[in-house]
């Protein structure tokens, strides 16, 4: 794992430690790598509830109770998507926070409007959801490690 990526996961912890809160993740197209970064870090026990792997358009509905209704109209590559997948994972756990990420790392998935390297971001705490699209360059293992540095550095601009 990137140096890079273990420093914002440890600077992510001290600010949850710092303020008492626990975090949830939510993850589709990083299958985990964020929860998996968030764990490297010692003492994470303190401040990390749990993450919920939802690949598929059905766990996230089964799982983070986000809506089949919504998935079809926006698609599960979708700033909407991403915010009620944070939403969930708060509603779904004892966690105060979440981030979630679902995107298209390649090299196939790729849809008009929506190129291999999109990734869709949500932060949700307190009833209060940001969410970001952006599109990452590279093979699919770039765009995994860019989407987990990228939903780390998010959760500590949303925290702050």
């Amino acid at each position: 794992m990137e140096n890079d990526i273990l420093e914002l996961a440890a600077k992510v912890g001290k600010l949850l430690e710092t303020k008492g809160l626990l975090l949830a993740t939510a993850e589709s197209c990083t299958g985990g790598g964020v929860s998996q970064a968030i764990t490297e870090i010692p003492g994470s026990t303190g401040w990390f509830e749990c993450g919920f792997v939802t690949y598929s358009n059905a766990s996230k509905s089964e799982m983070l109770d986000v809506p089949a209704a919504l998935i079809a109209q926006c698609g599960s590559v979708s700033v909407e998507v991403a915010g009620a997948m944070a939403e969930g994972a708060v509603a779904n756990s004892n966690a105060d926070v979440a981030v979630s990420t679902t995107g298209i790392a390649g090299p196939t998935g790729a849809v008009p409007g929506k190129p291999v390297g999109t990734v869709c971001f949500g932060w949700s705490k307190g009833g209060t959801t940001y969410t970001e699209r952006l599109v990452f360059q590279g093979d699919r293992r770039a765009v995994r490690e860019q989407t987990v540095a990228h939903a780390l550095a998010g959760l500590l601009r949303f925290l702050e």
